[in-house]
């Protein structure tokens, strides 16, 4: 029988194991989130390295792209742990879309379902990154470290700029904060330390509220059900573009429908958006070429 003639039975995750392979304490933002929806028991991976797959300390680059990342992630745990049902997040850092002036964080979520053959992936993004400082001035660290919300929101520091390859990362007390400064500006040929955030998800408090927000986003995808073949996941695939101008009603190439399809079978179902009638002139080729 083909996956599009497969009988509707409704998918539940109530009770089953979810492999999540992590050391940065990620399970925080996301067990109670999936648990809470799915009924479903997220369990925490050891025994892998996972800096080893990339740093935001730039020692070791990451290799391909955020998904594959994540994916290679949630192979490992499941590998691991013996789970036919794996979990991974990862993040990245980079200027916002819209004016690419400000930091942006992308928080991708996947969800690996080999019983289905499905992948899913919750994401959220947002402002996020953080700040950086390059000073010789202990005071302005201070000052910088304060309004960052240190010491939950931890530190990395270098000598001289942020292409030095020695640091200090994980600084999470004043104590340690004015260590790391002194032997930062010991070794900078410039007399000057570079402060940024740490980025890691266990050391910035911003990061981790984005990555359960990320978990809700896979949460709500994995709650929706084909109404085909019952498969978790069904949600928007692709949007169809035409709106009509407000002024003159040609179309535009903002969305006039979003397509909304399943993981396995081939149900698909077009939904005209309620929110939007016409498109601003402004957005419009002839009004506005």
């Amino acid at each position: 029988m083909s996956r599009s003639s497969e009988p509707r039975i409704p998918y539940s995750y109530a009770g089953r194991r979810i492999a999540l392979l992590t050391q940065h304490g990620k399970e925080a933002a996301i067990a109670p989130v999936l648990e809470a929806v799915l009924g479903c028991r997220v369990e925490r991976v050891a025994g892998y390295d996972t800096d080893q797959l990339g740093t935001f300390t730039r020692e070791i680059p990451r290799l391909g792209t955020q998904l594959d990342a994540a994916r290679k992630k949630a192979r490992i745990g499941m590998e691991l742990s013996g789970s036919a049902i794996g979990l991974a997040s990862e993040g990245s850092f980079g200027p916002d879309p819209f004016s690419g002036m400000f930091p942006w964080n992308v928080e991708l979520l996947l969800f690996i379902d080999d019983t289905l053959e499905i992948e899913v992936c919750g994401v959220f993004q947002g402002p996020g990154g953080g700040a950086h400082l390059r000073t010789e001035d202990w005071a302005t660290v201070e000052d910088f470290a304060s309004k960052s919300g240190f010491p939950a929101q931890h530190l990395v520091l270098r000598p001289d700029d942020e292409n030095s390859p020695r640091f200090r990362k994980g600084i999470a007390d004043w104590a340690a904060l004015g260590d790391a400064f002194a032997w930062a500006r010991d070794l900078s040929e410039s007399g000057r330390v570079f402060v940024e955030f740490d980025l890691r998800a266990h050391a910035n408090p911003g990061r981790m509220e984005n990555i359960r927000r990320a978990a809700e986003d896979l949460a709500i995808k994995l709650s929706s059900l084909c109404p085909g073949c019952g498969t978790p996941g069904y949600a928007m695939i692709d949007r169809l573009t035409g709106l009509p101008c407000g002024d003159c009603g040609a179309p535009t190439r903002e969305p006039r429908a979003d397509v909304w399809g399943c993981l396995r079978c081939d149900h698909r179902e077009t939904r005209i958006r309620t929110d939007a009638v016409a498109a601003d002139p402004g957005r419009c080729d002839r009004c506005n070429p």
